[in-house]
């Protein structure tokens, strides 16, 4: 798995099973991406605008949404050691469908590890100083970078450090503030900001995590069995949004402020800081861990050359930092918002084509009895096209329900209707195995 550049961590093959981890490994990493930094901003969010029990009402909601689809996409990587990109080539998207799942995720996570790098950025010139803000930027996300070009379980040793310290800090930037008031009186009190809805609030819960439940087979190819799966979804998940967003509304409701900044920073000062910086590091290692395989993916499928996953990691960690430090990835959020409409459907497409549909289940078995991709692909599905267009487009302008889920359920049905009556066939057939080498070169 060594490579000159970091590891290559089974980026176009199956991971085998004396690569695997235990659950716990994977459980914690799932934990850390759940209570990052933004999953406390969540919680500010909903108790700005709602009662706790409201609240705890739209994590729950929120959580089981998110829990289901990790576990079934989680399953389907756990059983075939595939990432994500590489598996929709035979779950309804075929290659070149699987590229531009490649490239929409490599483009949407790089994009977010460097907006996350610019906000670690600006709690280090305030803790530490001695650097402006863009060289912070740039430190930070290249000591990420390292972490990545080390492969999962580099990030799994992160992942036990980090976690249990954004843990840590979190409870005393809380004890510190909640000290001072009454717990009953704030579990009582009525929203500081504008109300938020049930639906408002659910949908906060179950739209900020969507794309990380979609792209969860990058994390469980890593997994033993559909029991792992399972068991750290539930622990990941469920603590997560429960342990750190509750924890962020009852802090909205005790400084009576939305602004993660002003929560975290309010009574502790320096430690708030190390909250923001610690709660980053978690996530953004995904970020980027994942934006890496889905450009190995799309340049072996689009040009047919086997790029390593160490150098997609480098070039992409040194992208993402430059980008951080010049400040300009702030003006791309809007962007990266509208471009992960596209994500929920994907799911949806996968879980019925791997469970229901089952048009390239065989091919994916037989291989995964060899140790080995299936030999050929279909180059385009075109009713997965029409599928993924229509649904995303839904989920980007119907504002009833939950857009994401919208989506994804309506993309899931749509799939299903299609194999039913026969419209989903490739088109067009290409071999693998020219563009990637053995499982044991891995």
């Amino acid at each position: 798995m060594a490579s000159s550049v970091g590891v290559d961590d089974y980026a176009l093959t199956r991971v085998p099973a004396g690569a695997r981890y235990s659950w716990w490994s994977v459980a914690v990493q799932r934990f850390g991406q759940v209570s990052a930094l933004s999953q406390f901003l969540l919680g500010a969010t909903l108790g700005f605008g709602m009662t706790f029990w409201n609240a705890f009402l739209a994590l729950t909601l929120g959580a089981v949404i998110l829990e289901i689809v990790a576990i079934f996409v989680g399953i389907i990587g756990a059983r075939e050691g595939l990432s994500t990109s590489m598996l929709a080539r035979w779950t309804g998207f075929g290659r070149a469908g699987s590229a531009l799942i490649g490239l929409a995720i490599a483009i949407s996570l790089i994009g977010w590890f460097g907006i996350q790098s610019a906000v670690s950025a600006k709690g280090l010139v305030a803790l530490v100083g001695g650097l402006p803000e863009w060289g912070w930027a740039l430190v930070f996300g290249l000591i990420v970078t390292a972490v990545v070009l080390r492969g999962f379980g580099s990030m799994a040793w992160v992942a036990y450090v980090t976690v249990p310290a954004f843990l840590v800090l979190v409870g005393w930037s809380i004890g510190v503030e909640l000290w001072q008031h009454d717990i009953g009186a704030l579990m009582a009190s009525a929203p500081p900001g504008p109300q938020l809805s049930l639906l408002e609030g659910t949908t906060l819960v179950a739209g900020g995590f969507i794309t990380g439940a979609v792209i969860t087979p990058d994390m469980t190819r890593f997994n033993r069995s559909v029991g792992d799966v399972v068991k750290q979804t539930l622990v990941g998940i469920t603590l997560g949004e429960y342990v750190i967003g509750l924890a962020g509304v009852l802090l909205a409701h005790a400084v009576r402020s939305a602004d993660i900044t002003t929560i975290v920073t309010s009574s502790v000062g320096w430690v708030g800081i190390l909250v923001v910086v610690a709660g980053t590091v978690k996530i953004n290692d995904w970020n980027l861990y994942s934006s890496g395989l889905g450009l190995v993916n799309f340049v072996g499928t689009v040009f047919g050359k086997r790029l390593d996953r160490g150098v997609a990691t480098a070039m992409f960690g040194l992208i993402g930092s430059v980008l951080a430090a010049v400040g300009i990835l702030d003006q791309f959020t809007g962007f990266l918002t509208v471009l992960g409409v596209v994500f929920p459907p994907i799911g949806g497409i996968m879980v019925a084509e791997y469970f229901i549909v089952r048009r390239w289940r065989g091919e994916l078995e037989a291989s995964r009895a060899l140790g080995e991709i299936p030999a050929s692909a279909p180059n385009w599905v075109p009713a997965t096209l029409v599928v993924w267009l229509v649904a995303s487009l839904v989920g980007g302008f119907v504002e009833i329900g939950l857009p994401s889920i919208n989506s994804l359920v309506l993309a899931f049905v749509l799939y299903v209707v299609a194999g039913k009556l026969g419209l989903v066939r490739g088109v067009g057939s290409t071999r693998t195995t020219a563009e990637v080498v053995s499982a044991d070169a891995g």
